[in-house]
């Protein structure tokens, strides 16, 4: 199993900055995506950026050029910064990563952090 620790989130006033973190742990093979998703209340999870192996990026149309998401060296913990964020970005986020465990290294499972609430107000 892997276990998701997300850190980061809370009240952010418009126009300044977020950085959310995520760090996956436990019985890890290989990991071949981490991202950040979000949710607001009555919305559907959609993707705000996400960063495969390799290091190919992925960002929504609404977040580009003022987000950036980033690994460690590690390659276990996915960082997203996010600046100038907009109230009608208050969400819960979800970090989700696609990993193969050691005894499995022939299956890739998905999984899900508990999402850490970021709420965007003055």
């Amino acid at each position: 199993q892997v276990q998701l620790v997300e850190s980061g989130g809370g009240l952010v006033q418009p126009g300044g900055s977020l950085r959310l973190s995520c760090t996956a742990s436990g019985s890890i093979f290989s990991i071949s995506a981490m991202g950040w998703y979000r949710q607001a209340p009555g919305n559907q999870r959609e993707l705000v950026a996400r960063m495969l192996s390799g290091g190919y990026t992925d960002y929504a149309d609404s977040v580009k050029g003022r987000s950036t998401i980033s690994t460690d060296n590690a390659g276990n913990t996915v960082h997203l910064q996010m600046n100038s964020p907009k109230p009608e970005e208050t969400a819960v986020y979800y970090c989700k990563v696609r990993a193969r465990s050691p005894q499995s290294p022939g299956v890739e499972s998905r999984y899900w952090g508990q999402g850490t609430q970021v709420t965007v107000s003055s």
